[in-house]
């Protein structure tokens, strides 16, 4: 499945390491992912979400606030995979629906990529059931056609990078924000709030077969747990913390509103 992110050889597990034909090695941690991102496609020292981003994200999905957005997501996944396939999770982040997908789709290989060695450390340490690496999801570290499913939730790509890895007629499933997606935060932040879009993106090399919108209102039971929804998200940076106070005071619900949209290889 991986191939070297340096040559583009084909990697061979050897022991406690990967290893190509042309002697490039990429040892394997102890929590049992590999690090396929060479210092030349860094653009930080340590990119990607950093540690208390990830532990508040952990916390906040272990007590199953977007289980019903994971159980979507295995619905749909179940619908277009067979048992003897493989899946990727694009920016896997701490693994929750990577390994979610890989206990509901039984006998699915699932592969979770992140460039954030921090998020891909928890992701390997907690699920013996995930095949981990850190790496961009701009320079897939995978071998072509080897993917029956791509899962991307929010992450970066390149649509040929992700035409390149899935095989011909393979799905990929996207979550994006629909229009209304967090819309109490963008009320606090925002003097004029403008909602996400609602057009369906155009990815190169692949057709789009449906859309599924998810809405919920959701409601914070204690001030931490709105602080940490707070933390996962990129307004995290626009809410100060007097505008945190009042959303953490108020308690508002909060609505969540999601599409899901899957694509076929064409």
């Amino acid at each position: 499945m991986y191939r070297c992110p340096l040559c583009r050889e084909v990697l061979s597990p050897q022991a406690s390491a990967w290893r190509c034909a042309n002697g490039h090695q990429f040892d394997i941690a102890r929590e049992g992912y590999v690090n396929l991102l060479p210092v030349q496609h860094k653009k930080s020292l340590d990119p990607g979400d950093n540690a208390e981003m990830i532990q508040a994200r952990r916390t906040f999905l272990d007590a199953g606030h977007y289980q019903f957005l994971s159980d979507a997501i295995n619905q749909q996944l179940a619908g277009v995979l067979q048992s003897t396939d493989a899946l990727l999770d694009l920016g896997c982040g701490e693994g929750y629906y990577s390994a979610r997908a890989a206990s509901a789709l039984n006998g699915v290989e699932v592969y979770g990529l992140d460039i954030s060695k921090t998020a891909v450390r928890y992701a390997a340490k907690r699920y013996k059931n995930l095949h981990c690496c850190v790496a961009s999801s701009y320079a897939l570290p995978f071998s072509d056609g080897v993917f029956a499913g791509l899962l991307r939730i929010y992450a970066p790509s390149d649509a040929d990078e992700m035409a390149r890895v899935l095989r011909p007629g393979g799905y990929l499933l996207t979550v994006s924000p629909a229009p209304e997606h967090l819309l109490q935060f963008k009320q606090q932040a925002y003097a004029t709030v403008r909602l996400h879009p609602d057009s369906i993106k155009d990815e190169a090399g692949f057709s789009h077969i449906k859309r599924q919108r998810l809405q919920a209102l959701w409601q914070a039971p204690t001030a931490s747990t709105m602080l940490q929804l707070i933390e996962m998200t990129p307004l995290a940076y626009k809410l100060n913390a007097a505008m945190r106070d009042v959303l953490c005071q108020q308690l508002p619900a909060i609505q969540l509103d999601f599409y899901l949209d899957l694509y076929q290889k064409d």
